[in-house]
C-alpha cells in the first residue's frame, strides 16, 4: 500500500506506533493520557516504635478530642494479650480486653470493657466529641455503643452499651458520616441494603430504616461494595461510592440527584476489593461553591477475591487512582498510576493538604489470609502538583500491615499506625503474624530543618469555640516568617477501619488578613466555615500551615 500524500503517510505511522504501544505495554487508553511517575523513589519521614504491644490488634481507631485514641478488635476469637482489671466482669468468661484507650501524650494505655461483638463495625464522633459506635458481628449486629471522653486523670470512662435503642437493621461493614444537622447516618453492610441514623427519633422520622437501591446495583457475586465511601458534600447531598458506580444522593428526600460515570478499569474499590477513599480539601478562598474533589486510590481486578480466597492464587492489585471533580457540570475520572499496587491502604489529609496513602498489600484481597507482598512503603500524594510530579516514596516500616490494619492523624501531625491481623486467631508465628504493636510515622515537616518555619500556636481568639461565618484570630510565633504562606486549617478526625476514614473531612478556612504583633508573633484573621454543609458542627483538629509546615494542632468546637 502507497501513500501519494505525506501527511497521511504520517498519520498512519503514528497510529502504528500508538497501536504497538498499547500491545506490548498492555495499557488502558483512558490511562496513558493522564499516566503518571514518581517524581523520585526518594526517602522521606521516619518511623517510631511507640508501644511494642497494645494487647490487641487495631482494626478499629478513633481518636477523641483529648487527645486519647480508642483502640479496638473483635471480640469472638477468644482471648487477646492484655488482661481486664482484676475483679472486672468478663463476658463469656473471657477476662481479656479487646479494646484499649491509648493516652498520645503519655504514652501509656489501659484495658476498657466491651462487652458486645465490634467485628467489622463502624462510627463516628457526634457534635459533643463522643464515639457512636455501631453493629458488628454476632450478638453485637443491631448494637449501638457510646465512648465519652473524659478528664485527662480519670479512669471512669469506658465503653456503654445502649440497651434500650438498637439499629434497626444488622450492620457488619457498614458506613457512618456525620451530618450538618449533628445526626450520623449508618448506610449499607452485609447483604443489607438500607441506612438509618443515629440519635432514634420518631419525630424526625428517625427510627426506621431506609432502602436505597443502589447498594443492590453496586453488589457484584464478590460483592465489592461494603463500607461504601461516604463523604457529605458543601451542598449537603451525599457522595456515596461502591464497587466501580457512584451518585449525588439527597438523604433528606431519599432521592439519588445525579449518577456519576463509572470508574474506568477493571478494577474494584470497596471490600473486599479493598481501596480507600478521601475527600480533599475543601478551599473556602475564592470561588463559591468551593471545588469539591474525592480521589480514590487502589483496589482489586475483578474475581481477585475469588482468586485469593477460594484458591490462594494472588492477583495483582490495581496501580490507579481515580480524581472526580464532583461538582463540575460534566464530571470526569481522570485516572493516575501509583508507583505500586496497593490493596488495603489507608488514606490520610494531612495539615499540608496533601495525601498519604499508607499500609497494605500489593497482590491479593482482603479477607482471611488472602494477600501477599505487604507494600512496607507509604506514598505522599502532591494535591497541587503537575500531573506527572504528584507522587513520591516514601521511608518503609519494618512492619507489614496489611488485612485488619489502621492509621488515623494526630494532632501533633505524626501518624498512628497500628494492627494488622490476616488471621481467624491471634497467631505470632509464620509469614505475616498478627501484629499488636503501634507505631507513628513521622512525615518530613516534622524534621528539625524545618524547625525555623514552624508555627507555633498561641491562642485562638475565640477560645475553643468557632462559629459559622464569624471571623476570628489566630495567634502564633514562627521564627522566619514568609508573607503570603500561611494558612488555617481545620481537620475532622476520622474513624477508621478497613481502609475506610469515616467522616475525615478537611477544610482551609478564608484568610482575611496577616497581622506582625511583634518581631516573631503574628495574628491570621481568617473566617469560620460557611454552613454546616462545609464543617459539620463538632471537634476539629485546628491548624496553621507556615510555608507548607504545620503547627501542632488545638482543638476547637465548630458550632
Amino acid at each position: 500500500m502507497g501513500f501519494k500524500n505525506p501527511s497521511l503517510f504520517m498519520i498512519f505511522s503514528s497510529l502504528c506506533i500508538l497501536y504497538s504501544f498499547l500491545k506490548l505495554t498492555k495499557a488502558d487508553p483512558w490511562l496513558l493520557v493522564n499516566q503518571t511517575s514518581p517524581s523520585s523513589n526518594v526517602s522521606g519521614g521516619n518511623w517510631q516504635l511507640l508501644q511494642s504491644s497494645v494487647g490487641v490488634s487495631a482494626m478499629h481507631l478513633q481518636l477523641l478530642p483529648n487527645n486519647k485514641v480508642v483502640i479496638f478488635d473483635r471480640t469472638d476469637f477468644g482471648s487477646s494479650n492484655i488482661s481486664l482489671p482484676p475483679g472486672s466482669f468478663c463476658p463469656k468468661n473471657d477476662c481479656t480486653a479487646h479494646s484499649v484507650l491509648y493516652d498520645v501524650v503519655s504514652n501509656t494505655l489501659r484495658p476498657l470493657h466491651v462487652l458486645t461483638d465490634t467485628f467489622c463495625s463502624s462510627g463516628a464522633l457526634d457534635p459533643n466529641g463522643t464515639l457512636i459506635q455501631t453493629g458488628g458481628f454476632n450478638e453485637g449486629d443491631h448494637v449501638i455503643r457510646t465512648f465519652a471522653p473524659c478528664g485527662a486523670d480519670s479512669v471512669a470512662c469506658d465503653w456503654n452499651e445502649l440497651n434500650a435503642t438498637r439499629l434497626v437493621d444488622r450492620r457488619w461493614y457498614a458506613t457512618n458520616q456525620v451530618l450538618p444537622d449533628g445526626r450520623i447516618i449508618i448506610l449499607g453492610g452485609r447483604r443489607v441494603f438500607t441506612y438509618e441514623f443515629y440519635p432514634k427519633n420518631d419525630a424526625l422520622n428517625n427510627s426506621k430504616s431506609f432502602y436505597l437501591r443502589f447498594l443492590v446495583e453496586s453488589r457484584d457475586p464478590e460483592e465489592n461494595n461494603l463500607y461504601p465511601f461516604l463523604h457529605l458534600l458543601p451542598d449537603g447531598n451525599l457522595f456515596i461510592f461502591a464497587n466501580k458506580k457512584s451518585i449525588l444522593f439527597d438523604y433528606k428526600r431519599d432521592i439519588v440527584l445525579k449518577q456519576f460515570p463509572l470508574i474506568p478499569g477493571d478494577d474494584k474499590r470497596n471490600y473486599p476489593s479493598t481501596g480507600s477513599s478521601v475527600m480533599l480539601p475543601l478551599r473556602l478562598s475564592g470561588r463559591w461553591p468551593p471545588v469539591v474533589e474525592v480521589l480514590i486510590c487502589g483496589g482489586a481486578p475483578a474475581g481477585a477475591f475469588m482468586k485469593s480466597d477460594k484458591m490462594k492464587v494472588f492477583v495483582e492489585a490495581s496501580r490507579t487512582c481515580g480524581r472526580l471533580r464532583v461538582n463540575d457540570e460534566n464530571p470526569q475520572w481522570l485516572m493516575e498510576a501509583m508507583p505500586m499496587p496497593r490493596v488495603m491502604s489507608d488514606m490520610i489529609l494531612l495539615p499540608t493538604g496533601d495525601v498519604i496513602i499508607i499500609n497494605g498489600a500489593a497482590n491479593g484481597t482482603a479477607g482471611w489470609e488472602d494477600a501477599v507482598n505487604p507494600v512496607l512503603s507509604p506514598i505522599l500524594y502532591s494535591v497541587n502538583a503537575q500531573l506527572s510530579q504528584r507522587f513520591t516514596v516514601l521511608s518503609p516500616s519494618k512492619v507489614p500491615r496489611m488485612y485488619h490494619s489502621t492509621a488515623i492523624l494526630l494532632p501533633d501531625g505524626r501518624i498512628l499506625v497500628a494492627g494488622s491481623n490476616p488471621h481467624t486467631t491471634y497467631v505470632f508465628t509464620g509469614l505475616y503474624p498478627t501484629e499488636l504493636s503501634l507505631e507513628a510515622y513521622n512525615p518530613f515537616y516534622l524534621d528539625a530543618k524545618f524547625n525555623s518555619l514552624r508555627p507555633s500556636i498561641i491562642s485562638v481568639e475565640s477560645g475553643s469555640t468557632v462559629s459559622y461565618g464569624r471571623r476570628f484570630g489566630v495567634s502564633f510565633s514562627v521564627s522566619l516568617f514568609r508573607q503570603g504562606t500561611v494558612s488555617v486549617a481545620l481537620i475532622w478526625p476520622s474513624f477508621t477501619t478497613h481502609s475506610t476514614g469515616m467522616s475525615q473531612r478537611m477544610v482551609v478556612l478564608n484568610t482575611a488578613s496577616v497581622v506582625q504583633l511583634s518581631m516573631a508573633n503574628f495574628k491570621l484573621v481568617v473566617d469560620g466555615p460557611t454552613n454546616a454543609n462545609v464543617a459539620p458542627p463538632g471537634y476539629y483538629m485546628l491548624f496553621v500551615v507556615h510555608s507548607g509546615i504545620p503547627s501542632h494542632a488545638v482543638w476547637v468546637k465548630v458550632m
